[in-house]
């Protein structure tokens, strides 16, 4: 049986590798706020809803996209893919 799932792509930086945009925001928001902050990292957020029969074939086919379709730079960017299922899901 498939189901409806919630999948997440997270585009960051890697470690090591500059992010003006959350160091921009770092500096003059975060700051201004909390001296506790120690670091901000900006990035992508791509939501998909996915139908699969298990959340490792839904991760799978978010991973072959972000992938192929070249969503990312693999050389200055790493990825985090979360599986959420979707609860108001019908099937």
């Amino acid at each position: 049986m498939k189901m409806i799932y919630n999948v997440e792509l997270i585009i960051l930086n890697k470690d090591g590798i500059r992010d003006p945009e959350g160091e921009t925001i770092q500096k003059y928001v975060v700051e201004k706020i909390s001296k506790n902050i120690q670091n901000t990292r900006a990035g992508k957020y791509i939501l998909f809803k996915v139908e699969s029969s298990n959340p490792e074939e839904a991760e799978k086919v978010v991973e072959t996209i972000a992938e192929q379709g070249r969503l990312y730079n693999p050389i200055v960017h790493k990825i985090i893919v979360r599986v959420i299922r979707d609860e108001n899901s019908s099937h």
